[in-house]
């Protein structure tokens, strides 16, 4: 079982949601987040005083999958979301040593379902 953590811009969400449907990855978490790489923030002008927006807004979609998924979800984030452009994002793979569907209780791989 892995855990998936990707971090995307907000408007790439519904490609990505496309893509992992299209993949038969269904279970996901989706919540809004805030963060900077490589793009450092930006700097914008109002009413003549310069702000400096360093943390951007971002998507953090989770999806635990048994180990027959791992690489259609990758993959269908990928083409999701990838332009080739810095601020792209970024995937996250973990090891997920349990799982528990708190309804029947069941345990490991069936749990994820």
């Amino acid at each position: 079982m892995r855990l998936i953590i990707a971090l995307i811009q907000p408007h790439k969400l519904p490609d990505v949601k496309k893509a992992l449907f299209d993949a038969d990855v269904c279970k996901m978490t989706v919540t809004n987040a805030l963060g900077c790489g490589q793009q450092k923030g930006f700097t914008e002008t109002y009413r003549g005083v310069i702000h400096e927006v360093n943390l951007l807004k971002k998507v953090r979609i989770e999806i635990a999958v048994n180990e027959d998924f791992v690489k259609p979800a990758i993959d269908a984030i990928i083409k999701g979301v990838k332009t080739g452009n810095i601020g792209d994002g970024k995937i996250f793979v973990l090891d997920l040593p349990e799982c528990i569907r708190i309804r029947t209780g069941e345990r490991g791989n069936k749990a994820i379902g």
